[in-house]
C-alpha cells in the first residue's frame, strides 16, 4: 500500500520578532485611516462628467460580516453580485487584501495569488506559534460597471495600503510572496 503525501506550502522564513514588527507597522498605518480621510488627487479640468461612486470613507471593512476564507469551496447555485472584498486578520486587526469581483460567489475559484499569500502567512504564524484569525468580508454594494468598481477598489487599496495587493509591495515588502 502506497503512502499519500502532500507537499507543504513553500516555507516562508520569518522570525517571530520580524513578523510581529511587520504586523505592527501595518496596524499602526491602518489605524490612522480611521481618523484621516483618504488623499485623492484631483484634476484641474474635469474633461468627463463626474461619475457618482460610493464614498470610500463610508466603507468600513472591519464592520462587514465575516466569512470563512474557504467560502469558494461551498456549493452555491447563484453567481453572486458585484462586490468589493477584504481579507482581514482579525487578530490584529489588519486588512491584508482588497479585491473586486463581478460575481461574489465565483471569486477565488481556481488560481488566485492571494490564496498562496494567505497560506504562507498562516504557516509563518503557525511556525512562530502566533495566533491568526483570517476571514474574508464582502461589500455587496459595488458598482456593476467594471471601471467604476476598479476605481473604488484602487482607492481603497491606496487608502488602507493592504500589504498583499501588489500596489503596496514596495511599501511593506513581500515576506509572504514567494
Amino acid at each position: 500500500m502506497g503512502t499519500y503525501s502532500c507537499a507543504p506550502p513553500e516555507e516562508v522564513r520569518v522570525s517571530s520578532e520580524a513578523l510581529q514588527q511587520w504586523k505592527q507597522r501595518v496596524w499602526d498605518y491602518q489605524q490612522q485611516r480611521f481618523t484621516q480621510g483618504s488623499i485623492e488627487q484631483g484634476t484641474l479640468f474635469d474633461l468627463q462628467p463626474a461619475i457618482s461612486l460610493p464614498d470610500p470613507e463610508c466603507i468600513d471593512p472591519f464592520q462587514l460580516p465575516r466569512q470563512n476564507t474557504q467560502f469558494w469551496r461551498w456549493q452555491v447555485h447563484e453567481q453572486g453580485v458585484a462586490a468589493l472584498y477584504f481579507v482581514i486578520d482579525y487578530e490584529g486587526p489588519i486588512l491584508l487584501y482588497v479585491g473586486e469581483t463581478v460575481h461574489s460567489n465565483q471569486r477565488w475559484k481556481g488560481e488566485h495569488d492571494c490564496k498562496r499569500y494567505l497560506l504562507n502567512y498562516q504557516q509563518a504564524h503557525y511556525t512562530n506559534q502566533l495566533p491568526t484569525s483570517l476571514s474574508i468580508a464582502f461589500w455587496n454594494h459595488a458598482p456593476q460597471d467594471y471601471r467604476q468598481r476598479r476605481k473604488l477598489e484602487s482607492t481603497l487599496i491606496y487608502k488602507w495600503r493592504s500589504p498583499f495587493n501588489k500596489e503596496n509591495w514596495e511599501f511593506w515588502g513581500t515576506p509572504f510572496v514567494n
